[in-house]
């Protein structure tokens, strides 16, 4: 299951030459990801609420274009992969008006419980694990 998450641009998130700060993109991401797990109906409030935390592991972003003031950015964000440890989210930010693609990236996360040690969620929690897999399916058709 892939998502398109809209936003836009707010002129604090610009920098000096008028364009958005590339530190920016990474809220941008997380934004995108809290909207996908709403929509797939496990919100991170649910999760938490049932001791499962996911921290980033790693962000990896290649910068195409700009994009400024008052622009609207769409944010395609789906699972790339999924083992019941780990999930990698992918995301492609293109700038609505003029479609042009402005950012390729890819965040890694695992799962952890609230003391941040790491679960496996198909044993601590198969019902999301089960959702989970379901849309990493989904995302690949």
């Amino acid at each position: 299951m892939g998502i398109i998450f809209e936003r836009k641009i707010n002129y604090y998130e610009t920098d000096r030459m008028g364009v958005v700060h590339h530190s920016n993109y990474i809220r941008f991401l997380e934004e995108a990801r809290c909207y996908w797990l709403e929509q797939a109906k496990m919100p991170f409030s649910c999760l938490e609420e049932n001791g499962i935390t996911i921290p980033v592991l790693a962000v990896s972003c290649t910068y195409k274009y700009h994009v400024t003031f008052e622009d609207v950015i769409q944010i395609y964000c789906s699972m790339k992969q999924y083992n019941g440890v780990r999930i990698t989210m992918q995301y492609e930010v293109k700038n609505k008006k003029t479609g042009e693609l402005v950012l390729l990236a890819e965040t890694k996360h695992c799962f952890t419980n609230k003391n941040l040690k790491p679960i496996n969620l198909k044993k601590h929690a198969p019902e999301f694990s089960e959702k989970f897999e379901k849309m990493l399916e989904e995302s690949k058709e």
